[in-house]
Order: structure tokens, then sequence, then C-alpha cells
């Protein structure tokens, strides 16, 4: 009986927890994705369901769940300041946010616009993104299991996922894992040039008199394929993996302790460009399938990535 009874408190326990999470439908009980998000009704840790259909993003600010259903398409969003179209755009308040299941069709398709932390972005498709998943100044991402196909450049750009800071902040954590990036980095007409597209990047950035990052540290981009090629590489080429500190040790090594493993590059062309050239003294690039730097490290220094 005692048993019985305790069995009983564990799952009330577990049913206060969880029961306050609500689900909400796009466009069933609200209009817009901006709609559900904004609606005093909807909180931290609701699921916000997205049906079939062409919808506009949104601006995050809250730690939602949002998925598509039935093939759910973002294709048009909110304006960067650039005048590019975002698709997401996460705002404080939305640490620990998830984006799924959806395909994308707009300029950025997901931004980290306030150093939001532990955001999942899984099983999506992104298609001709000028940058595709943008993380910038965040920590505790999980990216994984995403299709970006072709990628698009207009004066920069060409990234399918970037990992970042320019703020001199630590960005640290971060797991981008079983991602496929593929097709071709078609160049605009017009690009100025002087600069190369990326599959996946890890970057401190010093430019223009900005702060960079003080540490790019513990990240790990894991079982990803990247096949890129440019359709206009004297102009702007692609490379597979960069990982560049744009101050190039000016300010110390800021990027440490990151692992690049059991990642298949060679579908492209140029496969690991690092900036300056010694950050594989600091930095876990092993058992690679093309260019590899390390020398078969230990699989425990690629964990935890299933």
């Amino acid at each position: 009986m005692k048993k019985a009874v305790l069995i009983v408190f564990v799952l009330m326990a577990i049913f206060s927890v969880t029961s306050h999470a609500s689900v909400w439908f796009v466009p069933d009980d609200f209009a817009t994705i901006q709609d559900a998000v904004d609606s005093s009704d909807v909180v931290d840790g609701d699921k916000i369901v997205v049906h079939e259909g062409e919808h506009f993003g949104a601006y995050v600010s809250k730690a939602v769940i949002i998925t598509g259903a039935g093939g759910a398409v973002i294709n048009d969003g909110p304006l960067h300041s650039s005048g590019l179209t975002m698709g997401f755009r996460l705002l404080a308040g939305s640490d620990g946010a998830t984006i799924s299941h959806f395909k994308f069709t707009v300029d950025l398709a997901i931004m980290n616009g306030d150093a939001v932390n532990d955001v999942t972005v899984d099983q999506c498709i992104f298609l001709s993104s000028i940058q595709a998943v943008s993380n910038w100044r965040g920590s505790g991402w999980q990216i994984s299991h995403n299709d970006i196909i072709d990628l698009r450049s207009r004066c920069g750009g060409g990234i399918g996922i970037l990992v970042a800071d320019y703020t001199g902040g630590v960005v640290s954590d971060n797991v981008v894992s079983h991602n496929k990036i593929s097709g071709i980095l078609y160049v605009d007409p017009a690009d100025c040039g002087g600069y190369s597209g990326t599959g996946i990047v890890l970057y401190a950035d010093f430019r223009w008199g900005s702060l960079g990052a003080s540490e790019l540290s513990f990240n790990r981009v894991i079982k990803n394929t990247v096949s890129l090629a440019s359709d206009t590489p004297n102009v702007v080429d692609v490379i597979a993996l960069e990982i560049t500190d744009t101050s190039e040790g000016a300010n110390g090594n800021v990027i440490f302790d990151n692992a690049i493993g059991f990642n298949d590059f060679r579908g492209t062309i140029n496969q690991l460009v690092l900036t300056p050239d010694t950050l594989d003294q600091y930095n876990d690039i092993s058992r690679n399938f093309g260019e590899n730097r390390g020398h078969g490290l230990h699989p425990s220094v690629f964990n935890p990535v299933n």
C-alpha cells in the first residue's frame, strides 16, 4: 500500500511540473506566429504548432517550442537592418527556445539577436539562404539534423552555420552536429568579393574596431557533411569549415579547446581554413574525412554527441 501511495505522489509531482505547458496552433488559435509569441496566454515552455502553408516569421521573446507541421514554410519575416528578410530573430527572454521542422526560404533564417543561450534548432530545411543559422554571442545551442541546401552571397554571407562573437564575450558549449550542407554558393553578380563563403564557421570578429571574443571555447562540430561549390569562385570561393580570429592572434589566443571531428568535407575543394594557421595547436581537429589536422584523437574528446 505504501509503495502504491508513493507512486501516486510521484505521478502527481510529475504532472504538476509539466501540466502547465500548453499547445497552441497557427492559424487555428492565432493568425500568425508573432501573434502567438506575443500573447499573454502563451508562456515559457508552451508549444506553438504551425500548420502547413507559407508563414511570416517572428521575433521570439519567450522560451517556447515553435515547430512546423505538414510542411510549414517560412517564406517571409521581419526585416534585418541590412534590408534582408529574417525568419526568426531570438530576443531577450527566449533562452531555451526550440525551432524545428520548418522549411526556410528567407535571406537570414535564424538570427541570435540578444546573446540568447540554450536554443535548439533541429530538423529544418534551409533553401538558398544568405545565412541559415547565425548564432552571434550565444552559448549552449544545439544545432543538429538540419539540411542546408544552396547558399547565396551579397557582399557577405554565404554561410551555413555561424557561431561567433564581436562584443568581447564568451561563446561556449555549442554543439553543431549531424547537419548536411550541400549544393552551390550562388554569388550575386554585383558582389564586392574579397572573402569566402563557408559551410560552418567559428568566428571571433575584431573587424572595424569590434571587441571580438574573449573566448570561443568548448564548442563541438561533429558528424556534419559539407559539400559545397561556388558558381563564381574567382569572386567568392567557399570553404567547408573555417575557424577565424580576425585579429590573427593579436589579442592573444581566444579560440581554443573546440572539438572538430568525424565530419565529411570531401565534397568541398577548400576544406579547412584556420586564421591564424596555428589554431590547430589549440583546438582538437581530428578524425575528419578529407583534410584533417589531427592525429587520431580518442573519440571521447568529441562527446557528448551520438
